[in-house]
C-alpha cells in the first residue's frame, strides 16, 4: 500500500537535484523553443509521438519495429505478418485522444480509464477489461510466474479507486512543488497502484506527457522519455522497486531527471536536423522539378507527417492522375528521398527515409 503523494519526510532536494532539475527544465525549455520554429509543429510532432509509442511498446515486449508501423499507416501490412503493429498504433491513438480531451477534461482518474481502453481495444490484453479498474489482485514477476514468487504486489483490488483518487489530486495540489519532480513523483506511484490488468506501464508513461503538455511545459508531445526508459530498462525497474523497498524517492528523481534532460537534448538536436533536411530537399525539388516542383513541395511537405507512401496515396493526396504520380514517386526515388521497403512487385511502400533516420535508434528487427 502506497503511502501518499508527497513523501513523507519531504523529498531533500540536494545540489545535485536542483542542477539536474534546473538542467532538465532548461532542456524542455529549449526543446519547446526549437520546435515551435519547425515551419508546422503539428506537422512534425507526428514522428516524435510515433518514436515514444514505438518505444514505450517496445518496453513492455513489443516488438514492432518503425518500418512495420509506416507500413501498416500506408494501409498495407497484414495483421497477421506483425500483430504488435496494432498495439502502436493504439498507443498513438490513446495519446493524440488524450491530447484532445485535455481541452476538456483535466487529468484524472476518468481521462486516464478512458485512454487505457484505447490502448487495449482490439489488441492483446482486449479482454482485460479495457478502461475498467481491476477487481482482482496482480502482480509482478517472471512470465508465468505464482503469487508467492512475485517480485512486487501491488494494492488489493478493493483499495484501488481511493488511491488513485489521492494521486489525481496530488497532480492537481497548489503547492511549492516543481512540476518535473511531481510527474517524476506522480509517475513511480501509478506504477506502484498498477490500477489495470494489463497496460500499467504504457499508461503510466503516457502519463508524463499528457502532464507535461497540461502544464504548458511543452506545447507539443515531443519528449519520448521512453528512449531513456528503454536504455535503462533495468535499472528502470529497480529504481522503481526501490522506492517500495526502501523509499528512495531521491535516487529515483535523479534518474528520471536525468532521462528528461538528455531526451530532451536529443529530441532539440533532431528538430534542428529536421529544419536542416527540409530546406536542402526544398531546395533540390526547385533546382530540379521545373514546373511540377508545386507537387513535388506538396509531396515532400506531406512526407514530414506520413513518411510511407504509397503511388496511389500519392495520387489521392495531391489530386492528380495515377501516371503523374507514378512519375512523381519514380523522380523521389532517383533522388533518394524515397526508398521501396516491401520487395512487392504490386502495392508498393516508400518510405522517406533521410526524414525517418533522423528518429534512430529505433529498433529495426
Amino acid at each position: 500500500m502506497p503511502a501518499p503523494l508527497p513523501p513523507a519526510p519531504p523529498i531533500n532536494i540536494d545540489p545535485e537535484m536542483q542542477r539536474l532539475l534546473s538542467e532538465s527544465d532548461a532542456a524542455l525549455g529549449r526543446l519547446d523553443g526549437s520546435i515551435q520554429t519547425l515551419p508546422n509543429p503539428d506537422m512534425f510532432m507526428f514522428m516524435y509521438i510515433r518514436k515514444e509509442a514505438l518505444l514505450s511498446s517496445q518496453i513492455e515486449g513489443t516488438q514492432a519495429s518503425l518500418s512495420d508501423l509506416i507500413k501498416a499507416e500506408a494501409s498495407l501490412l497484414d495483421g497477421d505478418q506483425h500483430r504488435d503493429v496494432g498495439e502502436v498504433i493504439n498507443y498513438i491513438n490513446a495519446m493524440n485522444y488524450g491530447l484532445e480531451r485535455l481541452h476538456s477534461l483535466p487529468l484524472s482518474v476518468r481521462l486516464i480509464r478512458e485512454i487505457h481502453e484505447r490502448l487495449l481495444r482490439g489488441v492483446r490484453g482486449s479482454k482485460m477489461t479495457p478502461g475498467e479498474l481491476r477487481t482482482s489482485q496482480n502482480w509482478i514477476g517472471p512470465r508465468g510466474c505464482l503469487l508467492s514468487d512475485a517480485v512486487f504486489v501491488p494494492p488489493p483490488h478493493h483499495a484501488i479507486a481511493e488511491i488513485l483518487g489521492g494521486l489525481e489530486n496530488f497532480l492537481h495540489q497548489e503547492d511549492h512543488i516543481p512540476p518535473l519532480i511531481r510527474i517524476g513523483l506522480a509517475h513511480a506511484q501509478f506504477e506502484t497502484i498498477h490500477p489495470f490488468l494489463d497496460g500499467n506501464g504504457r499508461i503510466g508513461r503516457l502519463l508524463i506527457t499528457l502532464f507535461l503538455c497540461q502544464q504548458h511545459i511543452l506545447e507539443k508531445p515531443v519528449l519520448y522519455i521512453s528512449l531513456f526508459l528503454k536504455d535503462h530498462q533495468t535499472e528502470y525497474y529497480q529504481r522503481l522497486q526501490r522506492i517500495r523497498d526502501y523509499g528512495e524517492w531521491e535516487e529515483w528523481l535523479k534518474f528520471f531527471l536525468t532521462g528528461v534532460r538528455d531526451v530532451a537534448r536529443q529530441a532539440t538536436a533532431t528538430a534542428k536536423n529536421i529544419v536542416a533536411l527540409r530546406e536542402q530537399h526544398r531546395s533540390i525539388v526547385i533546382d530540379q522539378f521545373g514546373g511540377s516542383s508545386g507537387n513535388a513541395l506538396r509531396l515532400l511537405e506531406y512526407l514530414y507527417k506520413q513518411p510511407g507512401v504509397s503511388v496511389n496515396m500519392a495520387k489521392d493526396t495531391l489530386k492528380i492522375s495515377f501516371p503523374n504520380a507514378n512519375n512523381l514517386v519514380a523522380r523521389f526515388v532517383d533522388l533518394e528521398f524515397l526508398f521501396e521497403v516491401t520487395g512487392n512487385y504490386r502495392n508498393r511502400v516508400f518510405v522517406y527515409r533521410p526524414y525517418t533516420e533522423l528518429f534512430s535508434p529505433l529498433n529495426e528487427t
